[in-house]
């Protein structure tokens, strides 16, 4: 069974949709730690709750990027991590947490990368007149929402949307895409191949 960290930044909702999986037998992994950059994050709660232990790592305690990575890096090592999942974790990440967990490290993003990268993706859909958005699931490296993309589910844009309306239809979609993601790699179906991840099937 492999074992899971998540970062989070807010209020955890995609945490809690795999603490849901888990507890449900969907999920052959197990969340041993949840880590976040703010110590008023709701989703702490959370996995207190399901009974999963928590780190504080804050930039007031380690201000240089590197240090901070760092610190993360090493707890998820001491806890014998073999994926990490950010579940809305809003630190780009450096060399140090990317290098030692290469090709280990999943992120969801609010739209149908390689479109509108970054914050306020939602957002970004409505005013650029899409049809279609959606949430993608990737592996990440160095670039900011670049990395190879694993999975992706398309969410239509309604033509009196709000980038607030819209992000709440992509995040009910983000709960599941999020967990099939996981599954993948705990079933060790996921391979990176370049630019492409290949998906076994069963």
């Amino acid at each position: 069974m492999k074992r899971i960290g998540v970062l989070i930044s807010g209020r955890g909702t995609n945490l809690q949709a795999l603490i849901d999986a888990q507890k449900k037998g969907e999920l052959p992994g197990q969340i041993v730690i949840v880590v976040s950059n703010k110590s008023n994050a709701q989703g702490l709660e959370r996995a207190r709750k399901a009974g999963i232990k928590t780190e504080i790592v804050t930039k007031i305690d380690f201000p240089e990027r590197e240090d901070h990575d760092k610190r993360v890096a090493d707890i998820l090592d001491s806890h014998q991590v073999d994926l990490v999942v950010l579940a809305g974790y809003m630190r780009i990440l450096t060399h140090v947490l990317v290098d030692r967990f290469k090709n280990r490290i999943i992120n969801i993003h609010p739209a149908l990368l390689p479109a509108f990268k970054g914050v306020d993706a939602q957002k970004q859909a409505v005013e650029y007149g899409v049809r279609i958005s959606g949430c993608t699931t990737h592996f990440v490296d160095l670039d900011t929402d670049a990395g190879p993309i694993i999975l992706q589910t398309p969410v239509p844009v309604a033509g009196n949307d709000t980038g607030e309306s819209l992000a709440d239809r992509i995040l009910a979609e983000e709960h599941k895409t999020l967990v099939r993601t996981v599954r993948l790699f705990c079933e060790d179906r996921l391979t990176v191949d370049g630019r492409k991840v290949i998906i076994r099937e069963d």
